[in-house]
């Protein structure tokens, strides 16, 4: 069923073509501080975070250990927490600049302060595209409701290995159909779902809250 279920959100809503990324920086310095920036708040916000970084010419995580700190701090308001944010991505920069690139792994990643389960897989598979499967508050969401899980709040590597393992080991499949969960889920999916307009209406256990 799950990757009938990736293939149904595929032939509904196209190729999402994840990460949206500017052009301005290096994949994964973009990915990296997008990811910590996107950590409680929303994509729309952590854009014009973004865009003051490229005006303000912070285009690598060079830049950003480099930057005085209140002035960083300012820039990347719209992605809210700044405070903690800035110290977030600081630390970040300074401890995967100690290391080459090829040594940063989910274990490495997870040793940061800051960055949990969620934001490291993002970082790996967007940003050095290694095979590993996003899960986010969206997928538990979308599962449960499909009777895939039975409860919303399942570990999360326990949902990411049930998801690898019915799925192909294919590097665009782990990216898009992390992807298509998050469109399908705005739209359709959301807290309060819009079930009369839902094509998976028929899958669905209506399992809501």
């Amino acid at each position: 069923m799950i990757y009938n279920l990736y293939k149904q959100l595929s032939s509904t809503y196209g190729k999402q073509n994840w990460w949206p990324l500017s052009g301005y920086m290096e994949k994964f310095d973009e990915v990296s501080i997008g990811a910590i920036l996107t950590q409680n708040t929303s994509w729309k916000n952590v854009e014009k975070a973004l865009e003051n970084l490229v005006s303000a010419k912070i285009l690598s995580l060079e830049d950003v250990l480099e930057i005085d700190e209140e002035f960083f701090k300012n820039l990347i308001r719209p992605a809210g927490f700044y405070n903690q944010k800035a110290k977030r991505l600081k630390n970040f920069a300074k401890s995967v600049l100690s290391v080459k690139k090829e040594k940063i792994n989910r274990q490495f990643l997870l040793s940061i302060n800051g960055i949990g389960k969620e934001t490291a897989d993002t970082i790996l598979l967007y940003g050095l595209d290694k095979l590993t499967f996003v899960v986010d508050a969206y997928t538990k969401r979308l599962f449960y409701r499909l009777g895939v899980i039975d409860n919303e709040k399942i570990e999360y590597d326990k949902l990411k290995s049930l998801i690898e393992k019915n799925i192909p080991e294919d590097l665009e499949v782990y990216k898009e159909f992390h992807a298509l969960i998050v469109e399908h889920c705005k739209n359709l999916c959301r807290k309060k779902p819009i079930c009369d307009k839902c094509f998976l209406k028929d899958w669905c256990y209506n399992k809501q809250n």
